[in-house]
């Protein structure tokens, strides 16, 4: 059978922890408000449950939803190289992501976990499998998604979980050197970042503290 085109297919990479789907409901509302700004019908999966601590990634499309799985992946702190081109704009999280992850093949022999992408201006935007935050003094700040970013589900988690929220700001590449950045995604979850381009990033206790916090329910 033909597969359907990669930009009419959603993905949800969702994670299963302690027999749980903990982020099910943000991953429905975000895949029903893409589905619907593309045209897309489809039938919800079920949501995943029981097993062994894993990731499940669900293709959607208006002819199938498959369903396939894999293990977490590292919790370690990231090392991060700069993308060599701008940052195209991802509203949606579809399958055609080759131009990302064309910016992550050259990373492998620079010891490096991903490509962090800046606008055509230089703005800060996301990495390719990443939100991407950083601290200011004690506030976690995000990139605006007017800026082409993906609206992240480990973004919208953590509005639930950290007190007072983020703020939204811009930061250009060249103000990044001295920045404190977070890493998240609905999969692992939140992780420190210690590099970017080979030179060391700082670290802040804040971030252990909302990764913690992250898989927490929200009333606990």
């Amino acid at each position: 059978m033909k597969s359907p085109m990669p930009a009419r297919t959603l993905l949800e990479t969702i994670r299963v922890r302690e027999g749980v789907a903990p982020l099910w409901p943000l991953h429905m509302e975000r895949l029903t408000r893409s589905a619907l700004a593309l045209g897309i019908t489809f039938e919800p999966p079920p949501r995943p449950e029981g097993g062994e601590d894993r990731v499940c990634r669900f293709e959607v499309s208006s002819k199938e939803v498959l369903m396939s799985e894999r293990e977490v992946g590292s919790l370690a702190p990231l090392a991060l190289v700069s993308a060599l081109t701008p940052h195209r704009g991802y509203p949606h999280k579809v399958a055609a992501r080759a131009w990302l992850e064309a910016e992550r093949l050259p990373i492998r022999t620079r010891s490096a976990d991903d490509a962090l992408f800046f606008d055509p201006e230089g703005y800060l935007v996301e990495a390719a499998v990443w939100a991407i935050a950083w601290w200011d003094r004690e506030t976690l700040v995000f990139p605006p998604l007017s800026l082409g970013g993906l609206p992240s589900v480990a973004r919208a988690r953590l509005g639930e979980t950290v007190r007072g929220g983020f703020a939204e700001g811009r930061l250009h590449r060249d103000e990044v050197p001295g920045k404190a950045l977070v890493a998240c995604n609905a999969a692992r979850g939140v992780v420190a970042v210690a590099a970017l381009d080979e030179d060391a990033v700082p670290a802040n206790q804040r971030t252990i503290a909302i990764a913690k916090r992250f898989w927490n329910r929200v009333d606990a």
